[in-house]
């Protein structure tokens, strides 16, 4: 198996790593590189900060290893290798009345990156997180296969998913895939003036499908103002899809000033008609919006982005509000913001899904936005919540054991499976994960 030399970064661009990377095609070639060299695997370097980064070691590009495996129509459930994305999945399903269960907010997220993190979507408060639909996990160590689940080998199932690939490379995986009535969405869309009636609308929603745009820019009355979607997918005739198109090159600083985002707010908080509004869309459009914009990356500039994501419980929704003034007042916000609710269904020790509201928000890379979101973080821990690893580049080790109960047990088990740390990763590294052992 042939090693490149390989710079590469997450999503978010701020963090990058220098490191040898292999791309397996097979299962027998992946074990005998894995024989040769025990390395973590990356997929599509969708997360955005530094959980796919190992910067002087070595990595495995899981891209090529996408096949889909077997298909039960009775019962519903793929077999696929970890490297398949998850958008071309719902693409090749959903016109014969299957989905992902769960599905995040890109279709390039791999099935082995959606395992490793226990990603959450548009539907958490009714399904629960990805990993809750995971029936079987094939798991490569030291070159050798073994498959774990629920009833064999459960502890190493649940550290497996949410645990940021350190138990062993994701090989496939068996997926429970979701009933749906066609490849459509039918949305609705309505303006909420506030965060109050933000957080009603989101609990009293009878949807499958709920995400909130917020207007992270609003400040006194309007703070928390933005636009609620409700969605059910569906059958019947829409437009194509609209072709995507790529962000030719960085965009300048200005771009994303304090003044231009505010004026993008106000426009697109606007573009819903005060009546709301119901349209059908494709899937993809619904789920995976930014996806038609290839690179969106580079609209943040060479310098990149930032995005904190945390979770609070429903009691202590109060703090959204404090994190919301801060956010106005620091005029650092892009015009990326979202809000959901989420319920209870977490699957792995380091899962990041717990019952409450999930805040997401992208902030330029550019003076006082790591300290912004420092404040935001320590708000996060005193509230109870916890911050979600795949988006993170900044937590302070010692926020985790709190965040992250079950840390200790995770730490213990995966240090026991990989003693020498070959599966760490520069995230891992800067929190200090096996410490907790």
């Amino acid at each position: 198996m042939i090693w490149n030399t390989l710079t590469y970064t997450g999503w978010g661009r701020v963090r990058s790593a220098t490191a040898q990377v292999a791309r397996p095609e097979r299962s027998s070639s992946l074990a005998a590189l894995q024989a040769e060299t025990t390395a973590p695997a990356i997929g599509m370097c969708r997360s955005y900060g530094d959980s796919c980064l190992n910067d002087g070691g070595h990595a495995v590009d899981m891209t090529r290893m996408d096949r889909l495996l077997g298909f039960d129509p009775e019962t519903g459930i793929l077999k696929v290798e970890a490297g398949a994305r998850i958008g071309d999945i719902a693409r090749r399903f959903a016109p014969v009345g299957w989905l992902p269960s769960v599905m995040p907010g890109t279709g390039f997220a791999t099935v082995g990156g959606c395992i490793a993190h226990d990603v959450h979507g548009k539907n958490h408060h009714g399904a629960g997180s990805f990993g809750q639909h995971v029936v079987e996990i094939s798991l490569m160590n030291d070159g050798k296969l073994q498959k774990v689940s629920q009833s064999k080998g459960m502890k190493l199932f649940r550290a497996t998913i949410g645990g940021m690939g350190q138990t062993g490379v994701i090989v496939s995986a068996k997926l429970q895939l979701l009933p749906c009535k066609g490849d459509i969405m039918t949305v609705t869309e309505r303006r909420i003036e506030n965060l109050d009636h933000f957080l009603e609308a989101l609990d009293a929603s009878q949807s499958t499908y709920t995400v909130g745009w917020i207007d992270a820019t609003a400040q006194g009355e309007a703070l928390g103002r933005g636009i609620l979607e409700e969605a059910e997918t569906g059958y019947g005739l829409v437009p194509d899809a609209k072709p995507s198109r790529a962000v030719p090159f960085n965009a300048p600083s200005w771009a994303l000033a304090s003044p231009v985002v505010r004026l993008f707010n106000a426009a697109y908080f606007r573009r819903v008609p005060e009546r709301g509004r119901t349209s059908v869309k494709p899937i993809t459009e619904f789920f995976f919006p930014l996806d038609k914009l290839l690179e969106w990356n580079r609209l943040y500039g060479k310098r990149g982005f930032h995005q904190f994501q945390c979770v609070v419980p429903v009691s202590e929704a109060a703090v959204l509000r404090l994190m919301l003034d801060k956010i106005g007042s620091a005029g650092l916000a892009s015009p990326l913001a979202v809000l959901k609710r989420m319920g209870p269904g977490r699957a792995g020790l380091m899962s990041f899904p717990m019952e409450g509201y999930t805040l997401a928000i992208d902030f330029p890379n550019r003076s006082g936005a790591e300290a912004l979101i420092a404040e935001l973080e320590e708000i996060t821990e005193k509230a109870g919540g916890r911050v979600y690893l795949a988006k993170d580049a900044t937590l302070d080790p010692s926020h985790l054991a709190k965040m992250y109960p079950d840390v200790t047990k995770f730490a213990k088990l995966v240090s026991s499976i990989d003693p020498d740390g070959q599966y760490e990763t520069d995230q891992t590294r800067r929190l200090n994960i096996r410490s907790h052992a």
